[in-house]
């Protein structure tokens, strides 16, 4: 069966074949870039890829490489070292805007130049060399396949970069940028001369989709530090189109002058675009409209709530012992619907099975919620038994599969799911 969100895609690239717009000519490689290519691509978390139009086509990253050095500077230096020097106010400018905060003297965010020349400085490396082939390393390892730098686009925009040459003698002056101002812009330079295709750029997409999680399970980037860059995207990454973007479309993005763009929606997809013409922003005109069509079509803004599940926990009787089936995904609303059904459990000496066998994942505050429920429960002279072949609760110390006295969690595992529950408590 062909899958149809392939042919979706398709439509979808019609649907938006109006242009307009023009190429990044301040740059003379990007001036020469054929206008009309078009393509576009979705990356699920565990890996799969639907794409159409140009989507093997290569182009430089350029500004959408800023989130990904940002998250790598954090990773390195830590948020509050990286918050010293870069602030995460949007600043209603134009993404080249040779300007620092007023009263922080930073600059104002990371996805502007002046921010993102700043965070390409705080990675670690020995020297530049050391610090471009970390970058180029980190871009590779969420693609999902080894990238390359593009020489052409690298000295082209060199040579057309005295902006940005001024901007980091600035940011050198007021003490943000240890490393000397031309030895910084030639690395940023090379770090958005990346040469990329929506396919890697949705890849890329969908690791911060997954909380820093490539397909096959590495965790590339803590929570803390993934959360901080889809945050920052969301207020910053469209530069003074950002507020509009946000209510408008409603997903964490980033564009890039070479026509990319990038968006992500945590949790579910990560989305690449791709065509040179430019808005007076610096964003892909038919980008901006595919993301607008896919929120249209598929509902994908990020403030859009979604439908809590109206039961997450099922009470019933086995043998007379009572069973409390939990299913799905725990999160804080879904841990306190079932502490609810424990608190109506009457007092007594009774066993309660907790049977987790349908949970899949258990956040850090309902795994807490959950296991201060379970011990209350005991309190009130309720042994309880756990039922959690998979270890949604963590290691052994947190409860996993095994009988909880006050405190000190203590016992075996419960054997054939719950059968033997009664006899082990009056044993």
């Amino acid at each position: 069966m062909r899958m149809p969100i392939g042919r979706y895609l398709e439509l979808l690239l019609d649907a938006c074949a109006d242009d307009g717009g023009g190429v990044a000519d301040y740059i003379p490689e990007l001036a020469a870039a054929d206008p009309d290519r078009v393509a576009v691509a979705l990356a699920t978390p565990d890996g799969e890829v639907y794409a159409a139009g140009d989507a093997d086509l290569e182009f430089t990253i350029q500004s959408i490489s800023k989130p990904f050095t940002y998250a790598l500077a954090i990773a390195d230096r830590g948020l509050d070292e990286v918050l010293e020097s870069i602030d995460v106010e949007p600043s209603g400018d134009a993404f080249n805007e040779i300007s620092l905060d007023e009263a922080t003297g930073r600059p104002r965010n990371p996805m502007i130049n002046a921010g993102a020349i700043a965070a390409h400085g705080l990675v670690e490396g020995a020297d530049q060399d050391e610090r471009d082939r970390r970058i180029l390393d980190f871009y590779s390892e969420i693609a999902g396949r080894r990238l390359r730098i593009d020489e052409a686009v690298f000295e082209s925009e060199l040579s057309t970069a005295d902006r940005n040459t001024a901007i980091a003698y600035m940011l050198r002056t007021v003490g943000t940028l240890e490393q000397p101002p031309l030895e910084v812009v030639r690395g940023y330079t090379r770090q958005c001369s990346v040469a990329v295709t929506v396919r890697d750029l949705a890849r890329m997409a969908a690791v911060l989709a997954a909380g820093g999680r490539t397909p096959s399970g590495s965790r590339v980037l803590s929570p803390e530090v993934n959360r901080q860059v889809l945050s920052v995207m969301a207020t910053c990454g469209m530069y003074d189109a950002a507020g509009d973007w946000l209510t408008h479309i409603g997903i964490p993005a980033k564009s890039g002058v070479a026509g990319g763009l990038v968006g992500v929606l945590p949790g579910q997809v990560g989305i690449a675009a791709f065509s040179p013409r430019l808005d007076e922003h610096g964003n892909s005109v038919r980008g901006v409209r595919i993301f607008e069509r896919l929120n249209r079509d598929m509902g994908l803004h990020l403030m859009d709530a979604a439908e809590v599940a109206p039961a997450v926990v099922r009470r019933r009787l086995h043998d007379g012992i009572p069973v409390l089936e939990v299913t799905g995904d725990l999160r804080f609303v879904e841990a306190e619907r079932v502490l609810r059904t424990f608190a109506e459990e009457r007092e007594g000496e009774d066993v309660v099975v907790v049977d987790l066998t349908h949970v899949h994942h258990v956040n850090d505050v309902a795994r807490r919620l959950l296991l201060e429920g379970i011990r209350r429960l005991n309190a009130d002279g309720h042994p309880v038994r756990l039922v959690d072949p998979d270890r949604v609760l963590g290691s052994a110390e947190a409860g996993t599969g095994e009988i909880v006295h006050g405190e000190q969690p203590r016992g075996g595992y419960v054997p054939d799911r719950y059968e033997d529950a009664g006899a082990a408590t009056r044993g």
